[in-house]
């Protein structure tokens, strides 16, 4: 059976601040995770809006967390260094599906078929 691919995804926004200097901090903490099987994406929600669906985001940075069958975990953080690597070891640890609405389960999906 192949390794289970892992995929990170931060939901930002061009005009906001925060994502603007949190995109550095999000990168170097995805490049600390094991690489094999995993799919990082930096995602514009206005410039990929037909990506993002019906989803509401409101709160700026959001992170999605899924695996091949399930969302992980799928929400704001605070753009600090420590919580962002705190959240990716502990999803990549626990493959326990979060509760999410279907709006992420749909959006991790069209994620994974990207590849």
């Amino acid at each position: 059976m192949p390794p289970m691919s892992l995929l990170v995804a931060c939901l930002c926004a061009a005009w906001c601040r925060t994502c603007e200097s949190y995109r550095a901090t999000f990168e170097a903490a995805c490049a600390e995770l094991p690489q094999d099987g995993l799919q990082v994406r930096w995602i514009d929600i206005e410039d990929e809006a037909d990506l993002i669906g019906d989803l509401d985001i409101e709160t700026f940075p959001t992170l999605l967390i899924a695996d091949d069958t399930a969302v992980r975990f799928a929400g704001p953080l605070t753009p600090q260094p420590e919580t962002l690597r705190r959240v990716l070891r502990a999803h990549l640890a626990d493959p326990t599906p979060a509760r999410v609405d279907a709006e992420h389960e749909a959006l991790a999906a069209r994620l994974r078929a990207l590849g």
